[in-house]
């Protein structure tokens, strides 16, 4: 006796539908289409961090330089670093609205009419 629901899609038994969609040319530009955007987004946040750290142990006086009254660079680069994630946030999330969930879409469109 079934117990899953009439509605509910039942998984493959051997997972070959999804080893066939992994090695498909569609799943490889959505793949790609990732990494394009976010690798390198990555290491540029990632070195944009380190620049920061670095300034803050080696560059005392650079990051002690006041830039208004008692606010100095270390304050705002700090600042920038918070707006710099949040700003990565928003722009991958337009970026996978436009580019890759259409994509995702339609490869699990292509899988459920499969089943």
């Amino acid at each position: 006796m079934d117990s899953a629901p009439e509605n509910e899609r039942s998984s493959p038994t051997n997972g070959t539908d999804y080893a066939q969609v992994q090695q498909s040319a569609e799943f490889g530009e959505l793949r790609s289409t990732f990494r394009s955007f976010a690798f390198p987004l990555t290491l540029g946040f990632i070195a944009w961090y380190l620049l920061y750290v670095l300034l803050s142990n080696y560059a005392g006086g650079f990051m002690a330089t006041k830039v208004v009254g008692n606010i100095n660079v270390a304050f705002v680069l700090g600042l920038a670093q918070f707006l710099t994630t949040f700003l990565i946030a928003w722009w991958y999330s337009r970026h996978a609205s436009a580019k890759l969930d259409p994509k995702g879409e339609a490869i699990k469109n292509r899988l459920d009419g499969e089943a």
